[in-house]
Formats: C-alpha cells, sequence, structure tokens
C-alpha cells in the first residue's frame, strides 16, 4: 500500500489541503476545534509529511553533518561510538537527522565543502579541534552554521558555539584519588607538547601534586597516543623514578602501562596503581577487575551540542557560548 499523502488526509478530515498544511506547518493559525479534527485523521491513517517536498519549500534539509574518522589503530579509543549514539537520539528529538560523512586526510575541508556548495546540510558538528585543525575556521569564513565538540584550543577569539570537558578537573580527580589512598610518587604519562588537550590534562595532574606540597620532576612523560607507547614511558619511568601509581592521558596509554606490569609480574591495585581517562570499553573489561578511569559525560555533551544547534540555527541566531562539562572517576580494580 502506498503511504497517505496530505490529500488523503483533506479529503477524510473534509478540509482543504492548504488547512492540513497548516496543521503540520502553523497550528496556531487554525481553530482549535478544525485542528483537532485534522490532527486526529493524520494519527488515524498515519501520515507523515513528505521531507524532500518541505526541503525544497523551506529551503532547509534537517539534516546535521558530523565527520565520522575511524578509530585509530593501536589504541584503545572508541568512545566516538557512544557519542554518535546519543546525538543521534537527540537530534532526532529536536527534529534533525545526523548524516556521517568521512573525508581524505590529504583534503581535510574536501567533503566539507562538498556538502556546503550542494547545500546537503543545514549546519555541521565539528569534533576536530585540535591545535592546526582548519575546520572550524574553514567554516567560519564561509559564514556555515556550526557547532563544535572541543573548544576553539589555540584562537581565543573565536565566537562559535562549543561544547568540551573539563580535562585538567579530571585527572585532577584522578590524582586526588591515588593520593588519598597513600601514593605520593604518582607519575604522569601524556602527550606531546603540542598537544592543548594534552597538556590541559596533564594540567590537573600537576595541581593536586603541588597542593599536597609533592614533587613532580623526573615524574612525567609525553609520547604518542598508542598502547606501546605508553608500554617504554611506564618502562623507563619505573626503572628511573619509581612511582607507585602512575595517572595517564588516555585509556590508550594506561593499558600500555598495564601491559608492561603483566610482563614484570606486576599486579594492578596490588603492586602499583593505574588511571587512564576515557573510561572505554576496554577500561571496562579488562582482566583484574577493570581500569579506573576518568570517564567523560558524552551523552551530556551531545545534548548541550543539540542545544547549542537549535540556538545557532533559530531566526534570527542567537550567539555562540561556551559549555565546559565536569567528568567523574570510574574506580575499578587497577588503583
Amino acid at each position: 500500500m502506498n503511504p497517505p499523502t496530505l490529500a488523503d488526509v483533506a479529503q477524510r478530515a473534509g478540509v482543504s489541503r492548504q488547512t492540513v498544511s497548516n496543521a503540520v506547518n502553523s497550528p496556531h493559525l487554525l481553530r482549535p476545534e478544525t485542528l483537532l479534527r485534522v490532527q486526529g485523521v493524520i494519527q488515524e491513517l498515519g501520515y507523515s509529511p513528505n521531507r524532500a517536498a518541505r526541503s525544497l519549500r523551506t529551503r532547509t534539509s534537517h539534516l546535521v553533518g558530523l565527520r565520522f574518522a575511524p578509530a585509530q589503530e593501536g589504541t584503545a579509543n572508541a568512545l566516538m561510538d557512544r557519542f554518535v549514539h546519543t546525538l543521534v537520539a537527540t537530534a532526532a528529538v529536536a527534529g534533525y537527522h545526523v548524516l556521517l560523512f568521512s573525508d581524505d586526510d590529504t583534503e581535510p575541508l574536501q567533503a566539507y565543502d562538498d556538502l556546503l556548495r550542494s547545500t546537503a546540510v543545514d549546519a555541521f558538528i565539528v569534533t576536530d579541534t585540535y591545535l592546526g585543525a582548519p575546520q572550524a575556521a574553514f567554516l567560519s569564513t564561509r559564514r556555515a552554521p556550526f557547532v563544535a565538540f572541543g573548544r576553539p584550543w589555540g584562537d581565543p577569539g573565536a565566537t562559535h558555539a562549543w561544547v568540551d570537558v573539563d580535562g585538567a578537573a579530571g585527572t585532577a580527580l584522578a590524582t586526588e584519588h591515588l593520593l588519598e589512598r597513600g601514593h605520593t610518587r604518582v607519575a604522569w604519562i601524556g602527550w606531546r607538547k603540542d598537544s592543548f588537550i594534552g597538556e590541559d590534562r596533564r594540567a590537573g595532574w600537576v595541581r593536586a601534586m603541588r597542593e599536597r606540597g609533592l614533587p613532580t620532576a623526573g615524574l612525567a612523560s609525553r609520547v604518542e597516543d598508542t598502547v606501546a607507547s605508553g608500554r617504554e614511558a611506564a618502562a623507563v619511568l619505573l626503572d628511573e623514578a619509581a612511582p607507585t601509581a602512575f595517572v595517564c592521558a588516555s585509556d590508550t596509554l594506561a593499558t600500555g602501562v598495564l601491559h608492561l606490569m603483566a610482563e614484570r609480574g606486576l599486579v594492578p591495585g596490588r603492586d602499583l596503581a593505574v588511571v587512564g581517562f576515557d573510561d572505554s570499553q576496554v577500561a571496562q573489561v579488562l582482566p583484574g577487575g577493570g581500569l579506573t578511569s576518568v570517564r567523560q559525560p558524552l551523552e551530556e555533551v551531545a545534548v548541550e551540542l543539540v542545544r547549542a544547534l537549535e540556538r545557532v540555527l533559530a531566526t534570527p541566531p542567537q550567539a555562540g557560548t561556551g559549555v565546559l562539562l565536569a567528568p567523574t572517576l570510574a574506580v575499578r580494580g587497577s588503583s
């Protein structure tokens, strides 16, 4: 059977097609009794407005573009799955659908440009906000609506809306958790110095240690975000600084620490304490009670991004604001 049309609803309700259109798009124009009658027929027939026709009329697609990149090999990071699931569900409630697209790393702006030229989406959600990422600046110069998951690192004058998680608060929480359990030599394994996100997370460890009057010299390492790098950094720190606990900028690096401990016959939570960041699925299923990890509130991030999108796409558009959310700590056997 063909799906019911606007004409079918009009005929069954005994009204004009324009009245049905008003019931869907401008209900305030109808008398209450007429609106109730038309809405009853819509529900009875299961009528759904033609999205393509509405897009042509309003010049909007109700689609939001999101670049989706595969998880990096050799890491424990698969957080985008949890984030995207909530984002899709939340956007649908607001009347939008998320259009996932990929891009060539050698041409990181080509897909954005193609979607803008074809007017396929109403706005973008940008997750590439690391230092030097060109997406936000490109969309700003094109005056394309977008919101960002991540602060505008390196661009304090940016005016677009963004939502981020307070990484420094998360690592401070992790460090304080270890200090409260009697550790005084807590080591840090983080990312290269040119990573604003990594340095933000490192700042929380430094702050927590200094508040207790504890040293940090010789207890920190900056490496690439891979399991192998985490293992190598842990080996050097254990041999040269003898820490009793590790706080890591990611679950990937923390997994590297756990690999080294297994090689040396050390038991997590007994011989050494380890805390990661991101609360990945890997952290939740590791043997020995799992990996303690800082959990990003990705569901809340998705909700705030959709709220920001609604403000950006309002008529007239509202000014962009920044929202910084607090993480929590999922305590498991490794600490």
